[in-house]
């Protein structure tokens, strides 16, 4: 299955982005916690370059714990400042500004050194479409001042926003690259709902999503759906539409319903707390492309 989406506002907004970087301190990135490494742009460390890094491991209580703890670890190494966050119910961000006065500590003291007091720290929040970016700043502002959306691709312009006397945000749309090298990433990103569902095959993604969760997460399916784990992830979709009576003309599989029915919950969080990559065996590749 190959997927790909690039609408040609993200063009528009990465040009944008390379200008504004000059007048920014510091680059907070929200990623998703279930897929780390597919849910950042890689065009982002080319444009961070020489700025402090904030990376935000977004929706972490819908992430396997062991793994956000593995995460956690691998962006350390890298010279990231990280934090687990749920920006829906707020859970983390408390601790986000003790971490940008660290991470700034050397503009702050260089401002110091020139007479310069009280200029904000600006903060420009990144990530891809449906991250949670600007769910993000609407909690940690403590207002909508961000439109937000579950469908990808919702805030399409920068917007400034001032927090308090000590901090600036510049918000921006959420951008993807223009080729997945790995279609494995654009999987992953299609299972979280960072790319449209329209434009998916959401039945052959399901059959792969079951096939992945019985090897990974045996017992999940079981619990959940009541459905036997053996079998063929097609045998497994059809345990799902029984469960959930998903019928056409009442006696043929449907098998779309059935597909829409696993993706939400997983989606959601019903099927519990899920990690879809792992950094073991990551960790020399990602190296070679720095």
């Amino acid at each position: 299955m190959i997927v790909q989406w690039y609408p040609g506002h993200m063009t528009k907004a990465k040009r944008q982005m390379q200008e504004d970087i000059k007048l920014i301190d510091l680059i907070i990135e929200l990623v998703d916690a279930r897929i780390p490494l597919s849910s950042r742009n890689p065009d982002i460390d080319e444009l961070g370059k020489n700025k402090s890094r904030l990376v935000l491991l977004n929706k972490a209580d819908l992430a396997d714990e062991k793994w956000n703890e593995k995460w956690t670890q691998y962006f350390q190494e890298k010279g990231f400042y990280v934090l687990k966050v749920n920006s829906k119910s707020g859970a983390g961000l408390k601790l986000i500004q003790g971490i940008i006065q660290e991470a700034c500590k050397e503009k702050i003291e260089r401002d110091r050194r020139r007479g310069i007091k009280n200029r904000p720290i600006r903060a420009m929040v990144v990530g891809i479409p449906n991250v949670g970016k600007s769910t993000f700043i609407n909690s940690y502002a403590g207002k909508a001042c961000a439109k937000t959306g579950n469908k990808p691709g919702v805030t399409k312009g920068k917007q400034w926003i001032r927090l308090n006397k000590n901090l600036e945000l510049l918000d921006t749309p959420g951008i993807l690259w223009p080729k997945f090298e790995d279609q494995e990433v654009g999987k992953r990103l299609a299972y979280i709902g960072s790319i449209k569902d329209e434009i998916l095959n959401l039945e052959e993604l399901s059959l792969e999503l079951l096939d992945f969760l019985r090897n990974n997460y045996p017992g999940i399916l079981n619990q959940r759906f009541g459905i036997s784990e053996e079998g063929t992830p097609l045998s497994m979709l059809e345990g799902i539409a029984d469960a959930r009576k998903c019928l056409i003309r009442g006696s043929e599989w449907d098998y779309a319903k059935a597909s829409g029915i696993l993706m939400d919950e997983f989606r959601s969080g019903k099927l519990g707390r899920i990690t879809l990559e792992y950094p073991e065996g990551l960790e020399d590749n990602h190296e070679d492309n720095q």
